[in-house]
């Protein structure tokens, strides 16, 4: 039985001329907190959120003192949908306007479907799925109401093929690019911007909750820095790029399966995640 706990909550805030915030979610590691920061060195105000309040606190007092703006930290478990209401409804609340939303919480895990645990495949589609889903209605709406506003929806470069070992995660991702380019075609005319973003491997804490550090996709492929996805995200968000792939490579990946027999696709997918040692 899930436990809702109290949302923790903490201003930490300097005087900003600009009045515009984005809220990103998972911002405490990895491609999330590189976002945040390039958030900041343009003077947008944040709304940072994920599970661990210390480290929101670090990277909101660190984001304050190099680029004075204002930062607010609110804990939580967006795999939870009381969760994901109660993130927006404190917006509300606050009357705290959300020009920029940036949907980056998510996770992977490796290991055969059939026996890994339902607990942890459930957390996955709720938080990569659910969440990003939830929190897209419900700032999409008031950013259309207004005629502006700008959402980038972190995928992979997973999206575009089927992923054994991590068949979730990858369908999971597929679901997000599928979602995003669907929504954009809506949007037309109405002022506001969807974009996915389908980085390919890059160095973030992921590899290790997903367990993949001994992967072989991780030793043949070149790994991309945090830094370089945010930036290259952040700018095709600002342009309304719908679909952005960083790196030729990632690109040549990302549409070489329609060009493959899907039989193909999957055994080199799956000898990829194989662990180097096998």
């Amino acid at each position: 039985m899930f436990v809702r706990r109290k949302n923790s909550v903490n201003y930490l805030m300097k005087n900003s001329s600009n009045s515009s915030f984005a809220l990103i979610t998972g911002a405490s590691s990895g491609i999330g907190l590189e976002l945040a920061k390039e958030f900041a060195s343009h003077n947008i105000n944040l709304i940072i959120t994920a599970r661990s309040t210390e480290k929101l606190n670090q990277l909101a007092s660190d984001l304050i003192k190099n680029y004075q703006i204002q930062v607010i930290c609110f804990t939580a478990d967006l795999s939870n949908s009381n969760e994901v209401r109660a993130l927006y409804d404190f917006t509300k609340e606050k009357k705290l306007p959300i020009d920029y939303l940036v949907n980056n919480a998510g996770f992977g895990s490796m290991g055969n479907f059939y026996e890994g645990e339902w607990s942890n495949e459930l957390e996955m589609i709720n938080l990569n799925i659910n969440a990003l889903t939830h929190l897209t209605k419900l700032f999409l709406k008031d950013m259309v109401q207004a005629g502006e506003g700008k959402i980038l929806n972190v995928a992979s470069t997973a999206a575009f093929q089927p992923g054994p070992l991590m068949s979730v995660y990858y369908a999971s991702k597929a679901y997000v690019l599928s979602f995003t380019e669907g929504v954009s075609e809506e949007l037309k005319g109405t002022g506001v911007t969807i974009t996915a973003l389908c980085p390919g491997p890059t160095k973030s804490g992921f590899q290790a909750k997903a367990d993949i550090e001994n992967s072989r996709i991780l030793k043949s492929l070149p790994i991309a820095t945090s830094e370089s996805v945010a930036k290259y995200g952040f700018k095709a968000m600002m342009n309304g790029t719908v679909v952005a792939i960083p790196g030729l490579m990632n690109k040549i990946g990302a549409f070489s399966p329609r060009f493959t027999p899907r039989s193909w696709a999957r055994k080199i997918t799956k000898s990829l995640h194989l662990s180097v040692n096998k």
